[in-house]
């Protein structure tokens, strides 16, 4: 999965050759450690250390590492920018997914550990509680990010891909209203607020470019 910004912006030559050899080792690390959060639940889950509310605590710790991977993906176009490191790009699709694996994740304990597979009660849950339903809203757009993420898919659906990818804005606000009102009823607002800052800034961003792009096409 990744954002629309930079897809029509092929890596430069000076990236290419002898100086991109650091980028495989690098996805192989990342990839690695981007599992760090799976593997802390398993291992405190063999050694029973999820606390008083297993469930409790893996939806909490899987809503928030989803939340982590799209800030991180968000973040990497501004980061590209800045460094000019074009590379960077190619470790976007890799934490978009699993910004979805951990989305998926954390929509499984709930549907699975929760309700479980309660049709009824879950209907009665998105009616009742506005999280639930813009989280559930942010899962399913998430979804054909996912499916659409591979290069076949890029080429097959031309500029349609292009806006079909600027739903991560979207998944990204819907996330963050989602982990809001969920810690609005428990009085606990500092990480919404750190993590709603970090998403306006990311998001700002890019308006701001889009607009300086906008107004210097006419004059020139």
């Amino acid at each position: 999965m990744q954002t629309v910004s930079d897809i029509k912006r092929p890596a430069s030559r000076s990236s290419s050759g002898a100086s991109m050899g650091w980028v495989a080792p690098a996805k192989v690390i990342v990839f690695i450690a981007a599992l760090y959060p799976l593997a802390r639940i398993v291992l405190l889950g063999v050694t029973n250390g999820l606390g008083a509310n297993p469930i409790e605590f893996i939806t909490r710790s899987t809503g928030l590492w989803t939340l982590v991977y799209l800030c991180i993906t968000l973040a990497i176009t501004p980061a590209r920018r800045l460094t000019g490191v074009n590379a960077l790009l190619r470790f976007r699709r890799m934490l978009g997914l699993y910004a979805f694996f951990f989305a998926a994740l954390h929509f499984t304990t709930y549907l699975w550990f929760d309700k479980w597979f309660s049709v009824t009660e879950i209907l009665k849950d998105i009616g009742k509680r506005p999280f639930i339903t813009v989280g559930f809203a942010a899962f399913l757009l998430l979804i054909p990010l996912a499916v659409t993420s591979p290069k076949a898919m890029v080429k097959k659906l031309g500029r349609r891909w292009q806006t079909l990818h600027k739903a991560i804005y979207l998944i990204a606000t819907l996330a963050i209203l989602h982990f809001w009102w969920m810690k609005a009823g428990k009085h606990d607002l500092i990480l919404p607020k750190i993590y709603g800052a970090i998403v306006v800034v990311l998001l700002g961003w890019r308006l701001l470019v889009w607009l300086k792009g906008r107004y210097a096409r006419p004059r020139a």
